[in-house]
């Protein structure tokens, strides 16, 4: 009944240029004119469904300008629309259903061996769905490529890979495609999943003439101004005792700390301090620079070789 209603909606006109086509299927193909014709009807749903998601995208798209929102509102309009043409595609073959049936009882078992890894990558999405070991936006690293997760469907994830060699935490500009398939084979690293923040360490030398207790009040100074760094134990205090009922998580200590090392002909000193893992190279980059301004006023003897 639903179909007969679907058809009535199409137009007659238009379903007699669909007869006419689907007569001359049958002539030379000798395929059955009414599976020729429901063929068409779907053919049709299915371009017709990709329209109303571009304008529904593009709607979307015009009135909302920001860019995490539009993926969001893209990718549940594909969801919902894709979900609608399945069922009206459903309605539209129901009578024809326990035809088929015994046909694709046969082929489904060469078609699981077939479409192995395709099956494996679509229950790995549904478990990344659930579980969610990482979301997008998330920095992970997985197979030895690191970078932030720009995309996820029901096939494969994207990542935005990062300069990893480096410890710089900043985008190459080389988006890789991984099959969901992966997770189950390869350790993850989740770098924000449940705290946004890591520990990075800047290690420099110094002579063994310096006056270490003013050198090391000097460095402490320069982390403690950072404006990233100050406010960063607190926000981490709060995260760990959010995520404190999922994991058994604790530190003794969130604030930052230089560690000492004495050496053949010089002092190695290393600053420890939370960071988040997107904004390394900009905070190292003022250490840095603030540490050099000291040396140059001759407050901090750095070891020359």
């Amino acid at each position: 009944m639903l179909r007969l209603n679907v058809y009535k909606f199409i137009g007659d006109d238009f379903m007699k240029y669909l007869q006419y086509l689907s007569d001359l299927i049958e002539k030379y193909l000798g395929i059955k004119n009414e599976y020729i014709l429901l063929t068409l009807i779907v053919i049709i749903v299915v371009f017709v469904t990709r329209i109303i998601i571009h304008l529904l995208c593009n709607i979307c798209n015009y009135f909302n300008k920001n860019d995490k929102s539009k993926y969001i509102y893209n990718r549940n309009i594909h969801i919902i629309v894709n979900i609608l043409t399945v069922i009206i595609i459903f309605f539209l073959i129901e009578d024809y259903l326990n035809n088929i049936v015994t046909i694709i009882s046969f082929i489904s078992a060469a078609m699981t061996i077939a479409l192995k890894e395709v099956i494996v990558n679509f229950f790995a999405g549904i478990y990344i769905k659930i579980k969610k070991p990482f979301k997008v936006e998330d920095r992970i690293e997985i197979d030895n490529v690191e970078g932030d997760v720009i995309n996820l469907n029901a096939m494969n994830f994207e990542i935005l890979e990062v300069n990893k060699e480096e410890g710089s935490g900043q985008s190459t500009g080389v988006i890789i495609h991984f099959p969901n398939s992966l997770i189950f084979s390869m350790p993850v690293k989740n770098y924000v999943k449940a705290f946004k923040y890591i520990w990075d360490e800047i290690t420099i030398k110094i002579d063994m003439n310096s006056n270490l207790r003013k050198t090391k009040g000097i460095l402490y100074k320069i982390i403690n101004q950072n404006d990233t760094i100050k406010n960063i134990p607190i926000k981490m205090k709060n995260q760990i005792d959010n995520a404190s009922s999922e994991y058994r998580i604790y530190y003794n200590k969130m604030e930052p700390i230089i560690y000492t090392k004495i050496m053949d002909d010089c002092i190695e000193l290393t600053l420890r301090y939370l960071m988040h893992p997107k904004k390394i190279r900009n905070v190292q980059n003022d250490i840095y620079e603030k540490i050099y301004d000291e040396y140059r006023k001759g407050e901090i003897l750095l070891y020359k070789k």
